[in-house]
Order: structure tokens, then sequence, then C-alpha cells
């Protein structure tokens, strides 16, 4: 496996668990809080950065014990990584645009926070999961 195919497997890993355990946290707040009025700033920033460190670490440890020559990329790494960040990039365009919409509605802050934070999970999760397919099926640059 390139070592490129194991840092999309990293992002989507640390992403998908470090949303699971913000949601964990928001959607555990106490009985007859309603949900837009649940304290999220804390847990927000909490596993964002601790997804980032995760993510550096990890990058790091897959970099280390990797053998020499795989850490190299080649041209269809290069490809291959640009293709899955534009794919994962659409869902970047689409949270601002949501977040811009709730803000001109005048919807709760949380509300707002929550639609960028998702559409940032979603753009690594889509962008992983497009690396991960062009390199087990595939893949050919129009």
């Amino acid at each position: 496996m390139a070592a490129e195919e194991k840092r999309a497997w990293i992002m989507l890993v640390v992403a998908i668990a470090s949303y699971a355990t913000y949601l964990g946290v928001v959607l555990g707040r106490p009985a007859g809080v309603p949900l837009a009025e649940a304290p999220y700033v804390a847990a927000l920033l909490w596993t964002v950065g601790a997804s980032i460190a995760a993510s550096i670490v990890l990058h790091i440890l897959v970099t280390a014990f990797s053998p020499e020559g795989e850490t190299t990329k080649d041209q269809r790494d290069r490809e291959i990584h640009r293709f899955g960040e534009y794919i994962g990039q659409s869902f970047v365009v689409v949270g601002g645009v949501a977040g811009l919409a709730l803000a001109m509605a005048e919807a709760a802050p949380f509300w707002i926070a929550n639609a960028i934070y998702l559409a940032f999970v979603l753009s690594a999760v889509l962008g992983s999961v497009a690396k991960l397919v062009a390199y087990r099926f595939g893949f050919h640059p129009w």
C-alpha cells in the first residue's frame, strides 16, 4: 500500500472518529436542554484540535515506519491527491453557502457552526474515499 493511500485512510478514520466523538458529546446534553442551546463550542474546538493532532502524529508514524522508497510520490500519486482534493472541496463550498444562508436566515449560531463543521468533515471523508477508490480501482485522468 502506498504511503499516500495510508494517509487517505488516516484522514478518513480520523475525520469520522472525531465527528462521532463530537456528536456523542453534543447529543449527550442534559435532558430538557434544547439542542440549539447545548454547549458545543468547547466540544467542537477539542475535537477539531484532537483530530489535527492525531492526523499529524499518524502521518509522522506512517512516514517514519515506511520503507525508504515508499514515501516518494510519483505522478500517479500527485494526480490522485489532486483528484481527491477537488472532489472534497465541493463540500467546503456547500458548507460555506449553507452557513451563509443560515446566517441570513438569522439561525442560531449552533446551527451555523454545525453546518460548517459537517461540511468540513464531509469534505475530508469524500476526498479520502475518492482517493481510496482511485488507488483500489484505478485512476484515469481525463
